[in-house]
């Protein structure tokens, strides 16, 4: 039973609140490596705005290991999946920088009871929903690739999408 209702979780997005408070997905960063995802969910206070002590949490879903949930290790965090936060100085909710890529910023912000991640896609505004990296294993580390980035068009919702093939 409790593994259905995991799967059911898991299926419809819906994610279990992190340390008691309401969580809003954003974003997930899927591997060819691997089913594991890590999700980035926006916090919320219990007044229902962006938390400003931790306004985005990343875990991994662990679906090739029955689907639970593990925070990123320390090196997860510092080399690959981590990110920097700090609030917009426009007011417009939080900017966000991902380890891996600390140019491409990411605008995340509340729209009434909606939670947002926008990026540029493409030279163009998207809301991002997911990142698929290709990876090849490396003795140390993996190599990147290629980057994809899926996302839609804030205003006329229309699909957005980038691939990215680093340079050796």
């Amino acid at each position: 039973m409790k593994r259905l209702v995991l799967s059911a979780v898991i299926l419809t997005g819906i994610v279990i609140p992190a340390y008691g408070q309401d969580t809003r997905p954003l974003f997930v960063i899927e591997r060819n490596v691997s089913k594991n995802v890590v999700h980035y969910d926006a916090q919320l206070t219990t007044e229902g705005s962006l938390d400003p002590k931790e306004p985005v949490i990343a875990y991994w879903a662990m679906l090739a290991n029955g689907g639970h949930r593990e925070e990123l290790t320390f090196l997860e965090r510092l080399l690959g999946y981590g990110f920097t936060i700090q609030p917009d100085p426009n007011g417009r909710g939080f900017r966000m920088a991902l380890v891996a890529d600390r140019e491409r910023e990411i605008t995340v912000y509340q729209n009434g009871d909606q939670v947002a991640a926008e990026i540029m896609i493409a030279g163009r505004p998207a809301l991002l929903r997911k990142v698929y990296v290709n990876l090849t294993d490396g003795f140390a580390l993996p190599t990147v690739n290629s980057i994809e980035l899926f996302g839609r068009d804030p205003k006329s919702d229309d699909e957005r999408y980038e691939k990215i093939v680093p340079k050796r």
